[in-house]
């Protein structure tokens, strides 16, 4: 008998390429210091132009402006509209082709910090990835969005509305994300977490926690 009843995947860096190499392919251009686009996201949290953004109490004209000043307050001005515009990462096949796999066996929810720009969940800016993106939405039994709901990873409210809506307890649960802030409130609800830090890392903590061959 299994040991979970879902899997509650991450989607940006985690289905996806991460966001994070698009900010340092962006710092690297523009002669910006390495992460410093994280940085101004780690800087007050819980309020700051991104955490606002992203549970829909502002609005993108408000967050292009509040960015800006966040960043131009620690050295570097950066417009939120260029942020916005390194979002959208590319469809990891391995990664799909493993939660295919998982949808045999559990129930996958889909928990996403996005924002209200680009097309559908992913925030795909053209049309062929807004396609690619939906395809995979489409696999999951549920999706929440920060940007729908307003709340966000790492709130502990947002896992509390998987769970609900799943009927799932959170021991019963498997939970990926790149992030470690965003896991850390799951693991102390009792969910069992993987960080993913590659791909392959990833489908090899997968495959070790389900038990499912994932050689993809």
């Amino acid at each position: 008998m299994s040991a979970f009843d879902a899997i509650l995947w991450d989607f940006g860096g985690v289905l996806t390429t991460s966001p994070f190499e698009a900010f340092n392919r962006y710092e690297s251009e523009r002669g910006l210091p390495l992460d410093f686009i994280r940085s101004v996201n780690a800087t007050n949290p819980k309020d700051n132009a991104w955490a606002r953004f992203e549970s829909s109490r502002i609005d993108i004209d408000a967050f292009d402006e509040a960015f800006l000043a966040e960043s131009s307050a620690l050295g570097h001005p950066v417009p939120g509209r260029d942020v916005l515009g390194l979002l959208s990462g590319d469809v990891r096949p391995r990664m799909i082709k493993a939660l295919e796999r998982c949808k045999n066996h559990f129930r996958n929810a889909c928990l996403t910090n996005n924002v209200k720009h680009g097309r559908g969940p992913g925030m795909a800016t053209d049309g062929q990835r807004a396609e690619r993106v939906a395809a995979v939405m489409a696999m999951f039994d549920l999706v929440v969005e920060s940007s729908v709901e307003g709340v966000r990873k790492p709130e502990p409210r947002a896992y509390e509305l998987v769970l609900e809506r799943l009927g799932v307890a959170p021991e019963r649960m498997l939970f990926l994300d790149d992030l470690g802030i965003n896991l850390k409130p799951a693991a102390k609800m009792g969910m069992t977490t993987i960080k993913v830090l590659s791909e392959e890392q990833a489908l090899a903590d997968l495959a070790s926690a389900t038990g499912i061959d994932l050689d993809v």
